[in-house]
């Protein structure tokens, strides 16, 4: 593996934050910054975190970026669920991003699994 570019949970993140967006593009104006602010950010975290975790020295130093990564995006999936229930986003489209984001957190947990045995 060359970079962070080369991780598929990297990749899939990233494309997980086009969504986010353009879900969150119809929000009401009122929701500016407030909701919209606060999905888009813990959205663009997920990756950050791993692509600056990528870059640090030492597994354990990796460990906790990607363990900051997995707690935005827990944090993401309780946001859907309020945009969800205040009728921002529809069923499909919030079934649609919810299954993204446990495919993503099915990914990262592997990852951090993975990781944590290279240090034992």
């Amino acid at each position: 593996m060359k970079t962070f570019r080369d991780l598929l949970v990297w990749q899939k993140s990233m494309s997980f934050v086009t969504e986010v967006y353009k879900a969150s593009k119809s929000f009401p104006k009122e929701e500016t910054f407030g909701l919209t602010s606060q999905l888009r950010r813990s959205s663009v975290s997920i990756p950050s975190n791993i692509s600056e975790g990528y870059g640090r020295e030492g597994l354990k130093d990796y460990l906790r970026f990607l363990n900051i990564a997995i707690a935005s995006l827990f944090e993401l999936q309780t946001q859907l669920e309020i945009a969800f229930n205040l009728e921002y986003i529809k069923k499909e489209k919030f079934d649609e991003l919810y299954e993204l984001s446990r495919e993503i957190e099915r990914m990262l947990s592997s990852f951090i699994r993975s990781i944590k045995s290279k240090r034992n």
